[in-house]
């Protein structure tokens, strides 16, 4: 079994990806899902033997890496890959000019998940699309 976890321009395959997670499974209205940062975003796209099993998408401001959209299919949870995709996420931003940074929003659940990836929390929660969130750091 091979992974693979690059920066794509398969926009479609990251788009079915997080609609079966955040649509389908946590009822994030589609509306809600898909925005307009997804046209500059970098996105990165998780093959488990040629077929999709997570994505993310980076969106760089000023000197920050905001991680984003990130999501792991069912088969794949419990395995490591949101690990390895966050990871990837922080290793693309490091190459990135000017960025100091890797920020992103945590759905409180996942914020230990986070913690152990370097992530510091910090601000108050907040609702994103109807789920509880908190910001996230890391300095790069």
């Amino acid at each position: 079994m091979s992974l693979s976890i690059d920066v794509t321009q398969d926009l479609e395959a990251c788009l079915k990806l997080r609609f079966e997670v955040f649509v389908d499974e946590q009822g994030v209205p589609v509306e809600e899902e898909r925005d307009a940062l997804d046209d500059t975003a970098t996105h990165l796209l998780a093959l488990q033997d040629d077929t999709p099993v997570g994505t993310a998408r980076i969106v760089f401001q000023d000197d920050t890496a905001k991680i984003g959209r990130v999501c792991v299919v069912k088969t794949a949870r419990g395995t490591g890959l949101g690990a390895k995709l966050i990871e990837a996420c922080v290793n693309v931003a490091r190459n990135q000019a000017g960025i100091t940074r890797a920020k992103l929003g945590a759905q409180t659940h996942a914020i230990g998940f986070y913690e152990k990836l370097g992530f510091e929390v910090y601000g108050p929660v907040y609702l994103d699309a109807g789920i509880d969130h908190r910001d996230m750091v890391k300095p790069l």
